[in-house]
């Protein structure tokens, strides 16, 4: 009797064990699926913040050039009053900040998305570019004061 008793509790043992298993492994691929979807759905999200920024930073920095553009217009009206040997020297960095300015443009508009780490790499030397730019504009308005 104790033989059969045993065998009964070993067998109700294992086939528990084998479905547990068999039920476990259906739950595991029902959370794998839906641990895709939600990464799947936090990339988008990332993806679309990402794009966002980029929208954000190309009409940041377009607002700054359209200033940089205003600054150059305002000081070539000041210096029609200045010597003729001095509006030349002061036309001939107008030229050259203009070019500056035109080209930080060219190279935001020709910026492709090509992932957030050289976005990060992009932005910052853009940064630094147009801080460059700005210091240079406010350099010539200080010398247009001497």
């Amino acid at each position: 009797m104790k033989k059969s008793i045993l065998t009964l509790v070993t067998c109700t043992f294992i086939s528990g064990a084998i479905l547990t298993s068999c039920t476990s492994s259906a739950e595991k691929l029902e959370e794998a699926k839906k641990d895709a979807t939600e990464a799947n759905s936090d990339l988008t999200k990332a993806n679309e913040e990402y794009l966002t920024d980029i929208e954000n930073y190309r009409k940041e920095t377009a607002d700054k050039i359209a200033a940089n553009e205003r600054s150059i217009a305002e000081f070539e009206a000041r210096i029609a009053t200045e010597k003729k040997e001095a509006r030349a020297e002061y036309k001939e960095k107008i030229a050259k900040l203009e070019q500056k300015n035109s080209d930080a443009r060219k190279k935001m508009d020709e910026y492709k998305a090509e992932g957030k780490e050289s976005w990060e790499i992009f932005k910052a030397e853009f940064n630094h570019d147009m801080e460059e730019l700005g210091k240079a504009f406010k350099d010539l308005g200080n010398n247009n004061v001497k």
